[in-house]
């Protein structure tokens, strides 16, 4: 009994392994038009797959500002923020992001929202499987598309026509800062109009959209 349920253990995992890795590799190539959380969303959905070459370079700037800064120089795991966090959770206090862009792609395309260790691990594996089968460029492309960027809004091409009324090729700094200080919370923030602290974030990302041009902290994405 223990030997049957052990080979069944074995088997799932090989064709899990198999599973996963063949869908990274179209995913390489192929759109992502559903994801598990485009389709679990009680809204009405909007979404609007754009190629990179067809969103504005603010914008790439405005996410690495806002959301990971080592974008260009990690694996898809940023350890100095994951021992910051660790830190903060044993001495009590509120932890900070330590999630990158290539963690929040790999949760956002192959898995759900949601904590829980067992969906961690699952989301470090397939941000391994990203970093090593797809390009920087790619993990970029893929996450401005599927990023939740409003109520039932997802991917920055509709969030730009959303909040603007106009395409994301054409983004200034300030309204991509917008878009990038929703991306955290986008169900209960709004790029247009943004008071309180949305509309502080929005300020800084701005700011530091100079520093992530002139240090070059997105030139993986345009190499």
């Amino acid at each position: 009994m223990v030997l049957r349920i052990l080979k069944f253990i074995a088997k799932f995992v090989v064709w899990f392994v198999i599973i996963s890795v063949a869908l990274a590799i179209i995913f390489r190539f192929v759109p992502v038009t559903y994801t598990a959380t485009m389709l679990l969303d009680e809204h009405s959905v909007t979404r609007d797959w754009e190629p990179l070459s067809r969103i504005d370079r603010n914008m790439v700037s405005a996410v690495i500002a806002a959301e990971d800064g080592k974008f260009c120089q990690h694996d898809g795991f940023d350890r100095e923020a994951i021992e910051e966090a660790l830190e903060e959770r044993a001495r009590g206090e509120r932890q900070r992001g330590a999630s990158t862009i290539s963690q929040q792609t790999a949760k956002n395309v192959f898995l759900w929202q949601g904590g829980g260790w067992f969906r961690k691990g699952l989301e470090a594996y397939f941000t391994f499987l990203i970093e090593n089968l797809w390009e920087k460029r790619r993990i970029m492309e893929v996450y401005l598309n599927v990023a939740e960027t409003g109520l039932g809004t997802y991917g920055v091409e509709s969030g730009a026509q959303r909040y603007f009324g106009h395409s994301a090729a054409r983004l200034s700094a300030d309204e991509a800062s917008r878009i990038a200080a929703v991306l955290p919370s986008p169900k209960t923030r709004e790029a247009v109009n943004p008071g309180g602290f949305t509309a502080r974030y929005g300020n800084t990302i701005e700011a530091r959209i100079g520093v992530v041009k002139r240090d070059g902290l997105d030139s993986c994405v345009y190499e």
